[in-house]
């Protein structure tokens, strides 16, 4: 091998190690700036959070301080005291668990068998319904808002829960999230379980059910976190006071002329952490039935 053969090999060795390098390198800063940029956008998203959490520590006459603190000092419990021990607040919160937590047990189970039945039964005029049910995902919740009060009202249903749990129970989303997750499971399944005799909602209940989990917790998620923080509607039907749900009875405590929002801030922060719980610990199969969808294309 000649002294120029070498020197070639040598030369391309070299710039293929560079090659190299200048990969990594910009594959490390690429990482760099998306790790940059998720960090910026969590400070903004964990910024009104943790304001709202600095404002629940503080006395009324600190709120306005200029410069202001971001930590208490000292550190005032009083917000939460006065919260617990000179308003409604544990009423309305028993409200709100019992409003949210009836509302998403029964869209669960209503919206999963509807779903099944549109996915895997067959009947006539299906997909004219399945159409039909759809097609009330484009009516305002502003154009439902009034006859569904007189509704309620004719019923003698307003200040009851059953007020409360009854219309929230009609939106179609969950029926067509469930749809689309049942439609993908396999037909084996049930079919054998009907050449064992099995009825349709035996089927339903031990075969389609554990199967859903994933979709059943991010159904379970969205309709909790959106009822826990339902305003418009607890507002028209539950004026009593111990009707209230916990967005409306902070609502109530706003002044006409002053404001304790020390007081409403740490209502706030109460009012967020049930949802921060129920994320965090359903919080696998919520990423598990997100993601479902893209793994089975």
């Amino acid at each position: 091998m000649s002294s120029t053969e070498v020197e070639v090999r040598a030369t391309a060795a070299e710039a293929k190690r560079a090659a190299e390098r200048g990969a990594k390198s910009r594959k490390i800063a690429g990482i760099s700036v998306s790790y940059l940029i998720l960090i910026i956008g969590c400070c903004i998203a964990i910024f009104p959070f943790l304001y709202i959490v600095s404002l629940s520590f503080k006395e009324s006459t600190s709120l306005v301080s200029y410069p202001p603190k971001w930590i208490p000092d000292p550190f005032y419990f009083g917000n939460y005291t006065f919260l617990l021990g000179e308003t409604s607040y544990i009423r309305w919160a028993f409200n709100t668990f019992a409003f949210a937590g009836s509302v998403t047990a029964l869209k669960i189970f209503f919206d999963s068998i509807a779903g099944y039945t549109f996915a895997k039964m067959d009947f006539p005029g299906k997909e004219i319904l399945f159409t039909f049910v759809l097609a009330t995902l484009m009516i305002p919740f502003a154009a439902t808002l009034i006859p569904a009060f007189l509704i309620v009202k004719n019923l003698g249903m307003v200040n009851t829960y059953w007020g409360l749990i009854l219309p929230p129970l009609a939106s179609p989303i969950g029926i067509f999230m469930m749809r689309q997750f049942i439609e993908s499971l396999p037909k084996d399944l049930e079919n054998a379980a009907r050449l064992d005799g099995c009825s349709e909602f035996y089927i339903y209940l031990r075969i389609i059910l554990p199967n859903c989990k994933p979709a059943l917790a991010v159904l379970g998620i969205f309709v909790f976190m959106t009822q826990w923080t339902n305003f418009i509607w607890p507002l028209v039907v539950a004026k009593a006071d111990e009707m209230r749900v916990l967005t409306v009875g902070l609502a109530s405590l706003k002044g006409q002329w002053v404001t304790n929002w020390g007081v409403i801030a740490a209502g706030s922060v109460m009012l967020m952490i049930p949802i921060a719980i129920v994320f965090i610990f359903f919080q696998r199969w919520f990423i598990a039935g997100s993601m479902a969808g893209a793994l089975k294309e």
